[in-house]
């Protein structure tokens, strides 16, 4: 038999914190062979991204391996002096990190980093790592090469970030590829492209790759096995057939379920409308030149038409840099737009701010990432409450404080949190704090920006049915953004689909998804819903 890549070996690790030691891994060992790629499945929280940083030690000082070992050619890392370690990280073992905008450095060039691997573990010169870079950077599909080599991570996308990831990863070709939820924050078209590039640049080089997800129908396109995590423990191990075919454990089987359920309501023509426009525009300028003239617009948004009714939820879709949060924040007055905004029959797009202010109780909003929105200094009564202060003055402080209790309750959360702060909840919590203090003020529109995206399988389930029975309980309208079309058809009574801020596609949404008129929404199907029925 072929010896294994890396042995992981009874590893446990805690963190000593003033009062208590957590036990985030306990007893894990694995085993991973040339070529292979082995999948590290669990919701957050269970243990994987602890194990895959323990392989090269990147975890906070203080840490403890009370057992264990993580063996690689030989070598026990657990127990490797710092200088060894450095001559591992980046050349034999490499890793890519999930979200790159945070792992790239923004003061410095995407080539001057991807050369930087090369200086330092091969010794190459600047000249010479220059000409490697830009063909790692050609092998990993970044488009113009050459060019981009001089570019900063925020002057490209988040595929082309990712691509500049694992261009970096690949540059001293290691035999171990530790990917540490790769395609998380993509769009559905992107990660299926990464994934792609990905199983081929393994088979090409035939290293091993440890691959780490939440996303069930990721590991089902990309692994040869499966190894299950639950609270720092692997539940089950198996091959991928295996263990979607028969799995043994309870809470494999519960990850596996955990689609979110189809619970769209009926659209009724006659219902009131809620929000309308025609022909709405976002454009942003180009200016050039000491001057700063205009040379050119950005076209985020460009002659679009919806009407949502009372009720209803209208699904707005696409790839990243379509115009579909600018879509919502131009309809809540977020951003400036071109064009005519009816609220419940009455035109907004001309208000002042303060004839805007009465109606904003109506209209909330719902962003992609919790813990961004949220205030990390203020309490979580304080978060809830604000809304109230502003919009309900007359309220005192014990009438506040029953409407925070009140709306906590209705996203199933203990009201007896309500003096913790954001931090001290998990992800999933996060998020139903921030639905709660949009549904204190008792809206009657709500626009979910991506409010599943950042979240495991099993708490996206349970965020759409909360958010289902809030639609169903108040008669709420929803403005639904997301790429994520398995959510989107869960909830969505209606469709558009935006590419490059205009309509390519609209309709209702069973009729859209189950058959996509414009080669672009057929493209977005077959990316989203091949994934998750992927045999391999």
């Amino acid at each position: 038999m072929t010896e294994p890549v890396l042995i992981i070996d009874g590893l446990s690790v805690d963190f000593p914190l003033e009062d208590r030691t957590i036990h985030a891994v306990r007893r894990v060992s694995l085993a991973i062979a040339p070529g292979e790629t082995l999948a590290l499945v669990g919701e957050s929280g269970s243990g994987k991204s602890v194990t895959a940083l323990s392989v090269l030690r990147l975890l906070p000082e203080g840490t403890r391996y009370p057992s264990g070992s993580i063996v690689h050619h030989g070598q026990n890392l657990l127990r490797a002096p710092e200088p060894e370690l450095r001559a591992v990280r980046g050349r034999s073992i490499s890793m890519i990190f999930q979200e790159p905008m945070t792992s790239l450095n923004p003061l410095h060039t995407v080539g001057r980093q991807v050369s930087e691997a090369l200086v330092v573990h091969l010794g190459l010169t600047r000249a010479a790592a220059r000409v490697r870079t830009i063909g790692l950077l050609t092998e990993v599909g970044l488009p113009d090469p050459e060019r981009r080599f001089d570019d900063y991570p925020h002057q490209l996308s988040g595929g082309q970030r990712q691509r500049v990831m694992i261009a970096m990863a690949l540059a001293n070709e290691p035999d171990l590829l530790i990917a540490d939820e790769p395609t998380t924050a993509l769009d559905v078209t992107v990660q299926a492209q990464i994934l792609a590039l990905l199983k081929s640049l393994q088979k090409k080089r035939g290293m091993a790759m440890l691959f780490i997800t939440h996303d069930l129908s990721v590991v089902r396109a990309i692994a040869d096995r499966i190894a299950v995590m639950k609270e720092g423990e692997i539940v089950e191990l198996g091959t991928t057939d295996h263990v979607f075919a028969a799995p043994q454990h309870a809470y494999t089987r519960a990850l596996l379920a955990a689609e979110p359920r189809p619970q769209a309501p009926l659209s009724d023509p006659d219902a009131q409308v809620v929000l309308s426009t025609e022909g709405l525009k976002v454009w942003f300028p180009i200016r050039r030149g000491l001057l700063r003239r205009t040379v050119g617009h950005i076209k985020a948004v460009n002659s679009v038409s919806l009407t949502i009714r009372q009720g209803e939820t209208l699904g707005v879709v696409g790839e990243s840099g379509s115009g579909k949060t600018t879509l919502g924040r131009a309809l809540l007055r977020l951003v400036k737009a071109e064009g005519p905004i009816v609220f419940f029959g009455q035109p907004i797009e001309t208000l002042s701010v303060k004839k805007l202010r009465p109606l904003r109780a109506r209209m909330q909003i719902v962003f992609q990432d919790p813990y961004g929105s949220l205030s990390p200094r203020m309490s979580v009564a304080e978060i809830i409450a604000e809304g109230l202060e502003v919009h309900e003055p007359g309220l005192d402080g014990p009438g506040r404080d029953a409407r925070v209790v009140a709306a906590l309750l209705e996203v199933g959360l203990d009201p007896e949190t309500r003096h913790r702060y954001p931090h001290e909840f998990s992800g999933g919590q996060r998020q139903r704090i921030a639905i709660a203090r949009a549904m204190v003020l008792k809206p009657a529109l709500v626009v979910l920006d991506e409010p599943t995206s950042a979240l495991d399988v099993s708490v996206q389930a349970l965020i759409v049915d909360l958010l289902g029975e809030l639609q169903r309980r108040h008669r709420l309208t929803y403005l639904f953004i997301s790429h994520d079309l398995r959510v989107v058809r869960a909830l969505a009574s209606h469709l558009i689909v935006l590419k490059d801020g205009e309509v390519v596609e609209e309709g209702p949404a069973a009729r859209v998804f189950a058959a996509p008129e414009s080669p672009y929404t057929q493209n977005l199907m077959a990316a989203a819903f091949a994934l998750a029925t992927s045999p391999e």
